[in-house]
């Protein structure tokens, strides 16, 4: 039992939620979708970010290192602000950073400023868990299956989107206008949850765990910095093997803390019950496959001809190549809701990495034609879409219902810290793998193909880890279950 249960509040039933519940998924949807754009903002720009900046490439990329940082940080923290003062509350926070630091972008004209502005930005990624539960809060049960798929993939929708989009002001604009829409979506979306959503009921109370949000920060910190920094400092450096030293310690002192306190900052004991564990750990691997996907395609699409394998499109047009995968993600929500209803949360986890697995391995076969990827990102993002969709209703199908901003938010957190696995582990790929073209290295065909593969086995991993989730229990005759949303009654509830 959760250290924190004795203090939970009754969960909302039914007959006291609100009629007209379609606008609030629709808004907070919308948010998800908005604070994922921030994660491709300046994917476009990374080329051109030395030049714009005045500065070296590794300077300029502290600009998308600062970003996954700060999320990292939050999300945790927001989740458990969240459970105790209110997710709609810590929700609205999370809008204004990103409003903040969008603003401060538009404004930088050097690298300081724009990493305080990515910074503040990340501090947003705490919206999508956080909104994952105020859906489970306030929502009729009916509706709650439908509604947590669609809002989960809105991260994946987000960061597809947000490549084609800013590709085209990117393009035809100052780079300085990606920042000005940002915080103009952000202020529209502040005013949308304001006017629709409501504030949930459902409170822990308590103390805020500042020493286990203290540690949890700089193990996550100093283990991010070496994933992502370590192909530039050396992986054998004294600075990386430090970093990774250091994270190791503090990790172990937070489990250790975590352990102890009476009211911590994510209950462990709740984290290792079998169906959260291995739920946070596929995604780990799944988290790792939606980026993969991101490093490839627009090197291929955007890489000459001369090369023989590269096919010489513009950056708008490898954006676009991108955006159909986010709008799938979209469109199977629906499917991933029925087959968690009628088959259970974990079928449609398994079913979603499988896809994703058959998405990449047709890519290590070929990456010939602009079709070809178009088709092949097509069936990844329905993977991601399945797999993202089950994944809140594994993780509050475990929790108690004061809980699950915590839980959600931690659950974000190990697919952020698989999207960081793929991009440490492609860049060391992409990087050693090569060849010249001129007075300019790229990667060679083989190391796109190698990555493609390393995604798939990735998937793969996830499929087996997901076979030790604990199994779905059909409702009988006579207990008949309405919804997905009581299928996710706590795992001790149902053993």
């Amino acid at each position: 039992m959760s250290q924190r249960s004795a203090g939970t509040a009754p969960a909302v039933s039914d007959s006291t939620k609100g009629a007209g519940t379609g606008p609030i998924v629709a808004v907070l949807s919308f948010a998800g979708v908005v604070v994922a754009l921030m994660q491709t903002l300046v994917i476009p720009l990374i080329p051109q970010l030395p030049t714009l900046l005045n500065t070296s490439a590794s300077n300029a990329a502290w600009v998308i290192t600062a970003t996954l940082l700060a999320g990292a940080v939050a999300v945790p923290m927001m989740g458990r602000l969240g459970d105790m003062y209110g997710k709609r509350r810590m929700l609205l926070v999370g809008l204004a950073l990103l409003v903040v630091g969008s603003v401060i972008g538009a404004l930088s004209a050097s690298v300081v400023p724009l990493v305080v502005g990515r910074t503040f930005q990340g501090f947003a990624a705490g919206v999508i868990p956080l909104g994952i539960s105020v859906m489970r809060d306030v929502l009729p049960a009916k509706k709650l299956a439908s509604s947590i798929a669609l809002m989960s993939a809105s991260l994946g929708v987000g960061g597809a989107l947000g490549i084609p989009a800013a590709s085209l002001i990117a393009e035809y604009a100052s780079w300085h206008y990606l920042f000005w829409a940002a915080s103009a979506l952000g202020v529209f979306v502040i005013g949308l949850v304001m006017a629709v959503v409501p504030e949930s009921k459902v409170r822990t109370g308590g103390r805020f765990d500042f020493a286990g949000a203290a540690s949890l920060s700089v193990a996550l910190i100093t283990l991010l910095l070496a994933i992502s920094k370590g192909s530039s400092w050396g992986w054998t450096s004294a600075l990386t093997l430090g970093m990774l030293a250091a994270s190791l310690v503090s990790f172990v002192f937070w489990g250790w803390w975590e352990l102890r306190t009476a009211e911590p900052l994510v209950d462990l004991r709740v984290t290792v019950r079998r169906q959260v564990l291995f739920t946070n750990l596929a995604s780990i691997f799944v988290g790792f496959a939606l980026f993969a996907m991101s490093l490839v395609f627009p090197q291929v699409l955007q890489l000459p001809t001369s090369t023989g394998y590269g096919l010489g499109q513009s950056i708008l047009a490898a954006g676009l190549v991108m955006a159909p995968s986010g709008l799938v993600m979209m469109l199977v929500a629906p499917i991933s809701a029925h087959i968690t209803t009628t088959r259970g949360p974990k079928v449609t986890m398994m079913l979603g990495a499988l896809v994703i697995a058959v998405g990449y391995l047709l890519g290590t076969l070929t990456l010939s034609a602009v079709w070809l990827l178009v088709v092949i990102s097509i069936i990844i993002g329905a993977g991601i879409g399945l797999a993202y969709g089950a994944m809140p209703a594994l993780i509050m199908g475990a929790v108690p219902a004061s809980e699950t901003g915590a839980a959600n938010s931690f659950n974000t957190l190990m697919r952020s810290l698989g999207t960081s696995f793929a991009s440490a582990v492609a860049g060391v790929i992409l990087a050693q793998m090569t060849i010249s073209t001129g007075a300019v290295s790229v990667p060679s065909e083989a190391a796109f193909h190698l990555t493609m593969a390393v995604a798939a086995g990735a998937s793969i991993l996830a499929l087996v880890l997901c076979i030790f989730i604990p199994r779905f229990q059909s409702p009988t005759t006579s207990t008949k279950v309405e919804s997905a949303a009581e299928a996710f009654e706590p795992a001790t509830a149902r053993n």
